[in-house]
């Protein structure tokens, strides 16, 4: 699911972490949604989606200035089986030629304890836009080890209706609740 974005921002909440609002960018190659669904009764399957892209813009100070934007190519769904794959690709579910992409937009982003956020935004997935909570947790913020610059990192879960999104198809046999968890490792933009 996309979105299921990711998306978290303000990780702000770590006063004297940041000096005012600092802006990173995605490090696409390590950030993921995994999402969880039942099917018919038997088995939680579990896909992956990779590759996703975003920026965070982190105001230690003030947690409520933080944003977040996510892009999800719902069209690099891996579930480890092709055939599923290619199912989840068709009109049946994404329908991956006309929608491509889920997005999440962050509105909110409000303190829910010590390293915890509630992010709350738009996401869009199949054309439809709905409002999701992210419950955040924040990883890790400082320098990277392998880059030398400014880093941050989080996880946030959520969970979604996927009929509310247009992907319901054989709802309720496939199970319509679907578990989102997303990580994201972050670096600063280059000013």
């Amino acid at each position: 699911m996309r979105s299921f974005v990711l998306l978290v921002a303000g990780c702000g909440l770590f006063a004297g972490a940041a000096s005012a609002a600092d802006t990173y960018t995605f490090d696409a190659s390590h950030s993921q949604v995994r999402f969880t669904y039942n099917h018919l009764g038997f088995s939680n399957i579990t896909g992956l989606i990779g590759e996703i892209e975003g920026e965070l813009v982190y105001d230690a100070a003030t947690p409520a200035n933080s944003t977040v934007t996510a892009t999800i190519p719902v069209g690099k769904i891996h579930t480890g089986v092709a055939k599923m794959d290619e199912h989840l690709y068709a009109d049946d579910f994404f329908d991956v030629a006309k929608f491509p992409h889920a997005t999440f937009v962050s509105t909110k982003v409000e303190s829910a304890g010590e390293g915890k956020l509630k992010v709350t935004g738009d996401l869009t997935i199949h054309g439809v836009s709905k409002p999701v909570t992210l419950d955040v947790s924040l990883n890790a913020i400082g320098e990277h080890p392998m880059r030398k610059t400014a880093a941050i990192g989080f996880d946030a879960t959520t969970t979604l209706s996927r009929s509310e999104f247009g992907v319901g198809k054989y709802t309720p046999a496939v199970g319509d609740s679907v578990a989102v968890s997303i990580t994201v490792e972050a670096n600063a933009k280059a000013k």
